[in-house]
């Protein structure tokens, strides 16, 4: 057994090739083999496609199989590499980080080859198959558990001419939402670790809650789209109709704009996603069910601004995130 990951066939290879990135066994767990799919026209761009970074987001690995089902035919240049369940022993336990060390995948890269399974992961992804890409689609969903409209995120990034680049090719999905997120973890991030390599990375939020045959359809247009505008297919770029809506906004969302819990109980949304609120709307309200003496508690935007995402209905612990807020991004 290879104690260094490798992958059973040879990228560079012409055409459709077929094969898997193995990730070597260790204390933990036996050698894992992540299905891998390679699709080269020469030259041309050169594209990372990974869904299942997240084991309970399973729009990513969905679309990114449906991806390997059109795009051979429709791929005129470049290079695109798809990598459908990146956290492969997160996705059979339908859990978002792995049930065998625990950890998150998305905070551990650039990963280690002496490290536990989810380090041994990302290392081999940052060894052998980010090297190979200029650009990466990461494709996440919020969760099951939060309603939010299908997105491009990224957080922001120090290098002025990437974020530009970036931004634009966010922007080009034309999902309902691109989004950029003060998010307060990012050590460890995929994304992260991308952008310290020069690359272009672009995290899909595919929504949040059940995912439908509609949902999916948005979905599979905004990468598309995506693809349209790296040149590797051809076409016209569209924009997803979303609960009757037909348009695309650039938000900005600070850690100013999360609303927390401030009581234990279950949360009920009373707005939706791109709803428009003023300053003392209610967002929600948390039912204490602890006492037969606590009342009802209104959570309200403390702001004019937009809905981004709500939780669903669900029991809350206190500081519990429930919404988050955003507003137009000011270039």
């Amino acid at each position: 057994m290879s104690e260094t990951p490798y992958l059973t066939f040879d990228l560079d290879t012409p055409g459709m090739t077929t094969g898997y990135l193995v990730v070597p066994k260790g204390d933990d767990c036996e050698a894992i083999s992540l299905p891998v799919f390679s699709l080269n026209k020469a030259e041309g761009p050169r594209l990372l496609v990974t869904g299942g970074n997240h084991g309970n987001e399973l729009e990513g690995p969905i679309v990114a199989r449906r991806l390997v089902d059109w795009l051979p035919k429709a791929q005129t240049c470049g290079s695109v590499i798809i990598v459908p369940m990146l956290n492969l022993p997160a996705v059979q336990a339908w859990s978002q980080d792995s049930p065998i060390d625990g950890l998150n995948l998305n905070r551990v890269f650039p990963g280690r080859a002496d490290g536990s399974v989810t380090e041994r992961i990302a290392d081999a992804v940052s060894r052998l198959l980010l090297p190979m890409a200029d650009t990466v689609f990461d494709l996440h969903s919020f969760g099951p558990t939060w309603d939010f409209p299908p997105a491009v995120i990224t957080h922001p990034i120090a290098d002025a001419d990437l974020m530009a680049k970036t931004l634009q090719l966010a922007e080009a999905f034309k999902l309902p939402v691109t989004l950029l997120w003060e998010h307060p973890d990012t050590n460890g991030m995929f994304d992260t670790w991308a952008h310290s390599q020069g690359k272009v990375f672009i995290c899909a939020e595919f929504g949040g809650g059940t995912v439908s045959a509609e949902a999916l359809a948005i979905y599979e247009s905004g990468l598309r789209n995506g693809l349209i505008a790296l040149g590797l297919v051809e076409g016209r770029a569209e924009c997803p109709t979303f609960r009757q809506r037909k348009a695309s906004k650039t938000l900005e969302t600070l850690l100013s704009d999360e609303l927390k819990s401030p009581a234990r109980g279950i949360f009920e949304p009373r707005c939706s996603v791109l709803d428009e609120v003023k300053q003392g709307d209610l967002i929600g309200v948390v039912y204490p069910m602890d006492s037969l003496l606590a009342d009802a508690i209104d959570i309200r935007a403390p702001t004019t601004s937009i809905v981004c995402a709500v939780k669903s209905g669900i029991h809350v612990d206190v500081n519990q995130k429930v919404a988050f807020l955003a507003r137009p991004l000011i270039p």
